[in-house]
């Protein structure tokens, strides 16, 4: 056991996050966050259902999915575990836009510019805002190793 360094045992670890967790069924709340078939979603709609003299109580829900606003649907047994994505949210300050990438920086000062500009309403929000040149924070929501930039405010510069 002396050989081993100690560098090399835990190689390949990032900081420990999971991308999801597990939750019982019956915990989940509507408004919560859930994994519907593999795609991170918000709940919806909730309802339960309960069943015959020994099947357990089901629970139907609907979600929709944090990055493409696509409808999910599932039911599971209230008893039986689901996987809640973690779910992130972090301000940039947007420095710049190029070739419809955006170039945030956190508070730490990291520049990063592999985000898009997203095809929605907060998209053509960022980009009015920034041919105004207003001094705006983009919030960032990410899960299950997806981003997208889901809000912005005014920064108080």
């Amino acid at each position: 056991m002396a050989d081993v360094d100690p560098e090399e045992t835990f190689e390949g670890g990032d900081s420990g996050a999971s991308n999801t967790f597990p939750q019982q069924c019956s915990a989940l709340r509507k408004n919560g966050y859930v994994v519907l078939k593999g795609r991170p979603c918000k709940i919806v709609e909730m309802s339960t259902s309960k069943t015959g003299k020994h099947g357990h109580a089901k629970v139907h829900m609907v979600g929709i999915d944090l990055f493409t606003g696509k409808k999910y649907e599932d039911i599971c047994p209230s008893t039986h575990n689901m996987s809640v994505p973690n779910v992130k949210r972090t301000d940039y300050q947007l420095l710049n836009i190029t070739d419809g990438y955006l170039s945030l920086m956190d508070d730490a000062g990291e520049v990063r510019d592999d985000l898009k500009v997203p095809d929605t309403d907060i998209g053509k929000e960022i980009e009015d805002k920034f041919e105004k040149d207003e001094s705006i924070m983009v919030t960032v929501m990410k899960a299950m190793d997806e981003e997208l930039a889901v809000g912005t405010k005014t920064s108080k510069d």
